[in-house]
């Protein structure tokens, strides 16, 4: 075999490995600094994009539509980007947290109001829910990852205070679970245990029911690709687990922003996109089945 016909062979084994390596989940996302929520093929090519103030949380709902949270409250957008619904939050206040519920409310996380809200499809107020902060922490530091489980309790990560506390339908507060760093999600499973990502404490934990931790990612688990600051993430029906390592705080480009491992820890699959994204938060993927509204998609 000639040299040419050894480099036709080497390039496209190139351009082949290249293609199968960016085949993957289609998946919605937050880009935190790219001020940006969007939908992106299982190939990488971004398919709806939709510019939002420091988004923090995202869902594909069951009607089609896309709900977020950012800075400033949530809306739920149209595939041809209407806005159907929106939420603004009061003057002096920051949203990083909202979930869809069954009844088509909307759950809201506070900071500077310091509450938890349910907001109608009027965008009125439905309940409100106190959360009672350390009077240290910045608006900003208060609060992350917050949702509301079929039992009518609350998970809230009070991110400055390094802990997550459940609370019950009145905000009565059932416990709390102390966390290394400043946790951003907490991820009720199917079978009770609690996922919480620890942000910039470099870290994942499972904990189940009695509050022991029975699975961990530690920060340098994934060798060349040591956790950042740790924020959303889902469990998918096959046992793995998706995190988002935001690169903000002085890691932009350096590494992938989003990885798939298995229980055991090996990588199956990343986007590492700095061309159109910069830091992602939060992810949905979008081949997983089931209705976000009744707890059937774990993140």
């Amino acid at each position: 075999m000639s040299p040419l016909s050894i480099t036709r062979i080497s390039l496209l084994a190139f351009v082949f490995a290249t293609a199968s390596a960016k085949a993957g989940h289609p998946f919605l996302c937050c880009d935190y600094l790219g001020d940006k929520v969007c939908v992106v093929s299982a190939e990488g090519a971004i398919q709806w994009e939709y510019p939002a103030k420091n988004p923090q949380d995202c869902w594909l709902l069951p009607n089609g539509n896309y709900l977020f949270a950012y800075v400033a409250g949530a809306k739920e957008v149209t595939t041809d980007k209407q806005v159907v619904w929106e939420y603004k939050a009061p003057p002096k206040s920051e949203v990083h947290a909202c979930q869809p519920l069954p009844d088509g409310n909307v759950l809201v996380v506070e900071g500077g109001t310091s509450r938890l809200v349910e907001i109608d499809r009027q965008g009125q107020v439905a309940k409100e829910i106190k959360l009672e902060t350390a009077p240290s922490i910045a608006m900003h530091n208060q609060f992350r990852g917050s949702r509301k489980l079929p039992n009518g309790h609350y998970l809230v990560c009070f991110k400055g205070e390094g802990k997550v506390v459940e609370l019950d339908g009145d905000g009565k507060v059932l416990r709390g679970i102390t966390v290394p760093g400043d946790p951003h999600e907490v991820v009720p499973l199917a079978d009770g245990h609690l996922l919480i990502d620890c942000g910039d404490g470099h870290r994942a934990l499972e904990f189940d029911a009695e509050g022991k931790i029975v699975w961990e990612l530690g920060e340098n688990d994934l060798p060349g690709n040591p956790l950042r600051l740790v924020a959303g993430c889902q469990r998918l029906p096959n046992g793995n687990t998706v995190f988002c390592n935001y690169l903000g705080h002085g890691h932009l480009v350096q590494q992938p922003q989003v990885v798939e491992i298995t229980p055991d820890k090996k990588v199956v699959w990343q986007v590492d996109d700095a061309t159109h994204f910069k830091t992602i938060n939060q992810i949905q993927l979008l081949d997983v089945p089931g209705d976000v509204t009744k707890g059937e998609i774990h993140r």
